[in-house]
C-alpha cells in the first residue's frame, strides 16, 4: 500500500477520533457551567481534525491520478474500503475516549477561566501539573452507559434514524464521489464537484432536526426540566448513531458511486 494511503487512513482515524469527541463538549458545557467556552476551547481541538482534512484530501486525490494514469482505477475500491473502515474504528476509539475526555476537557475549561489565555493553557497543559490532571483523568467507559442504549426513553427514534442516516451520507459522500470518477474518469472532476452536493443532504438533517434537539435538550437542563443523565443518554444514541452510519456507508458505498456517476452522466 503505497504511503501516501497510509498516510490518509492515519489521517481519517485521527479525524474520526476528533469528531466522536465533539459530541461530548456539550457534555463538558453543562457539568461546568461553561457552556461557550467549552465550544471555544474545543476548537483548538477541532484545528487537529481541519489539518488533518486539507491534507488527506490532495494525498488522496494525487492516488487516484496515478492510478487513473496506469489504467487501475477500478482496482482503488479496497482503499474506499479501508477508509470507511478507519472511519467506524476511530470512531468506536474515540467512544471509548469519551469518559477520558470529558474529565480531562473538564478541568481545561475551568483552567482556561484561570489563565484567560490558548498558550498560556497549552503551556500549562504541558506542564508537570497538566501531565499529573491528565494521568487522573484516565477512566473506562461505564457498564451502565453502555446499557443506556437499552432504552428509547424521551429519545425520539426519529432522530435517532435521521443521525443514522445523516452519518452514513456524511462518511461515504466524498468517498463516492471519488470512486465514482475512477468508475469514469473522463468525469471524474464533475464527480468531485458533487461531494459537496451530497455532504449538503447531511448538513441539512443535522442542522434541521439533530442539533435543535440536542440544544433545546442543553437549555432543558438548565432550566432543570432534563436530567444530566437523560442528557448524557441522547449523546451515547448519537455517538453510537455515528457508529453505525459509518458501518452503513460501507453498504452505500458502491450504490452511491454510481447514483454519482449517473449524475454526473445526465447533467
Amino acid at each position: 500500500m503505497p504511503v501516501a494511503i497510509v498516510i490518509v487512513l492515519i489521517l481519517t482515524f485521527v479525524i474520526y477520533i476528533v469528531s466522536t469527541l465533539s459530541y461530548s463538549v456539550r457534555i463538558v458545557g453543562i457539568k461546568t457551567g461553561r457552556i461557550a467556552i467549552s465550544f471555544a476551547v474545543f476548537n483548538i481541538f477541532s484545528l487537529i481534525a481541519r489539518t488533518a482534512n486539507t491534507i488527506q484530501a490532495p494525498l488522496l486525490s494525487k492516488s487516484i491520478e496515478e492510478s487513473i494514469r496506469v489504467g487501475r482505477a477500478g482496482e482503488f475500491l479496497y482503499v474506499f474500503r479501508w477508509i470507511l473502515a478507519l472511519s467506524t474504528i476511530g470512531a468506536i476509539v474515540g467512544a471509548i475516549l469519551m469518559p477520558t475526555f470529558i474529565k480531562l476537557f473538564s478541568k481545561t475549561v475551568n483552567s482556561f477561566s484561570v489563565y484567560k489565555s490558548v498558550p498560556k493553557l497549552l503551556v500549562h497543559s504541558f506542564s508537570k501539573a497538566g501531565i499529573e490532571q491528565f494521568k487522573k483523568s484516565i477512566s473506562k467507559p461505564k457498564r451502565e452507559n453502555i446499557s443506556q442504549l437499552k432504552s428509547l426513553r424521551r429519545i425520539p427514534k426519529k432522530i435517532i434514524i435521521l443521525n443514522i442516516m445523516a452519518c452514513s451520507i456524511s462518511t461515504v459522500g466524498v468517498v463516492a464521489a471519488l470512486y465514482a470518477g475512477c468508475l469514469n474518469p473522463d468525469l471524474r472532476t464533475t464527480c468531485s464537484n458533487l461531494a459537496p452536493v451530497i455532504n449538503g443532504s447531511s448538513t441539512i438533517l443535522i442542522t434541521i432536526f439533530i442539533d435543535p434537539y440536542t440544544s433545546m435538550l442543553t437549555d432543558d437542563v438548565i432550566r432543570g426540566e432534563c436530567s444530566e443523565l437523560q442528557f448524557s443518554r441522547c449523546i451515547i444514541f448519537i455517538v453510537f448513531g455515528l457508529i453505525l452510519g459509518t458501518i452503513l456507508a460501507q453498504l452505500l458505498l458502491v450504490p452511491a458511486a454510481m447514483i454519482i456517476e449517473s449524475i454526473a452522466k445526465f447533467i
